[in-house]
């Protein structure tokens, strides 16, 4: 394990200065050469079309609304979204952005559909998994994945509500499951956006804990048909790393050292969020509630026989300066569409958050 630190450490001191060459490390007398590859998770913060077909919940976004939302406001956003998109660049890396982009709130695969086509980000060809959830807002999750390197071999979606026997009629995103071949590996990538915490943080827990639980019995099913597969879990959790939803429902650790069992998942945004780094914050705290979370499919040793080609690098908040805020008691913080009724023409209010992975050329 040390020396998989090692090279980690190795490779991200060369990750900033490469473009997309594959990074070159010398490894005692053997040269060795990488690629990687980015995964990337973003909240697109109520990426809404102009239609109200969802009655009381859909008219917000309307040009009858409150917010007035009209087309040139609906553009203005896709550009928005898809200039951020653009600028996540994967030094090192043959598709020169992220591979696999998971998204959340968004409310069809029609606005998908649009944020794909444009300009800047229309060349990369993304391809789009989506899923008409039970939302009562009626957002979703949707997956965006470049055809060059992901191919898709099976989706799949799951709803809590069997891990909520007391309450049948609750309304939350679904999860969706995509398995494909990544860089020749196989991979499932599970996409999700917990309940939020409308009425507290505590009140609202058990909700995020039976989503967790409903996330970790994916893991160990997917695993169960084939145990020589990595699982990435990403999303919008309403929850940090060291509570309870993520750290005991789905039992994702803090520390590599940790990883040991069969299937067990490492979570690398919580000693991240211990350095006061977070993808939303409020009044002056940080928090961390988009995470990209992995089994341990992909922290093998280098030296392992039974090694995956495809290892964990680093973790980043892509919190670039042209997503942040300059003003007020919300600088620094997310630059969003809105605040208090007012159009700022921003982005999303949360950062999106990338891991990196390497595969050794051969």
């Amino acid at each position: 394990m040390k020396k998989l630190l090692y090279m980690a450490l190795m490779l991200a001191a060369f990750l900033p200065a490469l473009a997309q060459e594959p990074i070159a490390v010398q490894d005692g007398q053997v040269d060795r050469r990488y690629t990687v590859y980015g995964v990337m998770f973003y909240n697109l913060e109520n990426l809404f079309d102009t239609i109200n077909n969802n009655g009381v919940y859909d008219k917000e976004f309307s040009p009858e609304g409150a917010r007035q939302w009209n087309g040139t406001k609906y553009w203005q956003k896709q550009h928005n979204m898809a200039y951020a998109i653009s600028e996540m660049v994967v030094k090192g890396s043959p598709a020169v952005g992220p591979v696999i982009i998971g998204v959340s709130e968004i409310e069809n695969i029609t606005v998908l559909q649009d944020l794909v086509r444009q300009p800047e980000i229309k060349d990369r060809h993304y391809q789009i998994v989506h899923h008409d959830g039970p939302d009562r807002r009626g957002v979703d999750v949707g997956l965006l994945y470049n055809p060059r390197f992901f191919k898709v071999l099976n989706v799949t979606t799951q709803r809590v509500n069997k891990y909520l026997p007391d309450y049948p009629d609750f309304r939350t995103r679904d999860q969706l499951t995509v398995t494909g071949m990544l860089a020749g590996e196989k991979v499932s990538v599970i996409v999700n956006h917990w309940p939020s915490r409308l009425g507290g943080e505590e009140a609202s827990s058990y909700l995020r804990e039976a989503t967790g639980r409903m996330a970790r019995a994916t893991i160990d099913s997917l695993l169960l048909d084939d145990p020589n597969q990595g699982i990435i879990f990403m999303g919008d959790l309403n929850d940090d790393p060291q509570n309870k939803s993520c750290s005991e429902a789905l039992g994702a650790k803090k520390e590599i050292s940790d990883c040991v069992e069969p299937g067990s998942c490492f979570n690398p945004w919580w000693n991240i969020l211990n350095k006061g780094i977070g993808t939303l914050g409020y009044k002056g705290n940080w928090n961390l509630f988009d995470q990209i979370i992995f089994t341990n499919y992909f922290l093998k040793n280098y030296d392992s026989k039974d090694k995956p080609t495809l290892t964990f690098l680093r973790a980043e908040v892509l919190n670039r300066k042209f997503l942040r805020s300059n003003e007020g008691d919300r600088q620094g913080y997310p630059l969003r569409t809105y605040t208090a009724g007012i159009f700022l023409n921003g982005y999303s209010d949360h950062f999106p958050t990338m891991i990196y992975l390497v595969k050794e050329l051969k």
